[in-house]
């Protein structure tokens, strides 16, 4: 008795990745359609993006559907950028305009990429959600949850940026390069021909594709700089040592472009929006031991996590470090590392492993 393929989406880029993914995913039997987000315009941004950083460009949707065209696979582009707009961009906006740090790209990945994609594909009867993301699904030995695992690729390692994926779309979700590094991906795509093969990587703010956040936001959103004043750099002892530019303009740990001539090398260690005041120190000023998240996503039990040792990365490029969580509210908890760490940016994300695995993550909130 033959039974029908599940039918899995995956979506696309354009880029490498989750082109061979979808490629991985047609050779191991599943139903695959392809499908390319629109989440916004270079009109809509501005800046002076170069190719080599293009992303949701018209190239990168060609890119999709001749792969899948050269995979006998259907590929449909769907228009979310009012979405993105309202949820990321915006996101992105509040939390600068507070002094904060945001990460556009985990809130894309939550709230776009996975569950406002699965709703929209609840009606096409689809079982799966694919992404090229170097990650892995694995079940937790001890709660039995589905959780998401490091990829083998350590450099090219994103399981940081998918704490924020519900426990019930993880359920549905697949990654098919999660045992493959950056390294075989390309040279599988060489071995198949596919014009995705040497696509350059994409680094920055898909919508910020200069790379300069402040310019993004001077130029799109004026009314920010107009209610954020240039005000006073304190430093360490209390004393006025310059003026900013205005608080949204900085994140805790900058160094470069602070313009302060003081002889030494100092540090944003804090952000005070209320009394327009970026507070400077030295290095070991910008360490903390302590400090609270919220807007927490538990993949597994809060059971297995509370009070127990675990370990904490803080932004994208750091290590995790060991460290124990509290609930200190119904709201937020609290995470203790055992050594200080750098530069914690609130409106950054804390993400919780249980040693290769994410078992839960949230926003930085205070320090």
């Amino acid at each position: 008795m033959s039974t029908e393929p599940k039918k899995v989406v995956i979506a696309m880029s354009g880029g490498v990745d989750s082109s061979l993914a979808a490629r991985l995913l047609v050779e191991q039997g599943y139903n695959v359609i392809g499908v390319t987000m629109k989440l916004w315009g270079y009109i809509d941004t501005g800046g002076q993006p170069t190719h080599d950083s293009n992303c949701c460009s018209l190239d990168d949707i060609n890119n999709a559907k001749a792969e899948c065209a050269a995979l006998g696979i259907p590929h449909y582009t769907l228009d979310m950028s009012a979405e993105f707009k309202q949820i990321v961009i915006e996101n992105f906006v509040t939390e600068y305009k507070a002094g904060r740090t945001p990460n556009p790209c985990i809130i894309c990945n939550t709230e776009i990429k996975w569950h406002a994609l699965l709703n929209k594909l609840d009606d096409l009867g689809v079982e799966f959600l694919a992404t090229g993301h170097y990650a892995r699904k694995v079940r937790h030995e001890s709660s039995g949850k589905w959780v998401v695992g490091r990829g083998k690729d350590n450099i090219k390692d994103q399981s940081y940026v998918l704490w924020g994926i519900k426990p019930e779309d993880l359920e549905r979700t697949l990654f098919p390069l999660g045992d493959l590094s950056k390294k075989e991906v390309r040279e599988l795509a060489a071995q198949a021909d596919m014009r995705t093969a040497d696509t350059p990587e994409s680094m920055e703010i898909c919508f910020v594709p200069d790379n300069d956040y402040r310019r993004f936001l001077n130029d799109q959103y004026p009314e920010i700089a107009e209610s954020a004043p240039a005000g006073d750099f304190v430093n360490a002892q209390g004393d006025v040592i310059g003026q900013h530019q205005g608080v949204f303009n900085y994140t805790v740990g900058q160094r470069k472009g602070l313009g302060l001539a003081t002889g030494e090398r100092v540090f944003v260690n804090k952000i005070d929006v209320d009394n327009n005041v970026v507070h400077v120190g030295s290095k070991e000023d910008v360490k903390a031991t302590e400090f609270t998240v919220n807007s927490c996503n538990w993949l597994i039990p809060e059971s297995f996590i509370l009070d127990k040792p675990v370990d904490v990365q803080i932004r994208y490029n750091h290590s995790a470090k060991p460290a124990m969580i509290t609930r200190i509210s119904p709201e937020e908890i609290s995470v203790k590392f055992v050594n200080p760490e750098s530069a914690i940016a609130p409106g950054q994300s804390a993400v919780f492993f249980q040693g290769e695995l994410v078992v839960g993550g949230g926003i930085i909130n205070s320090v």
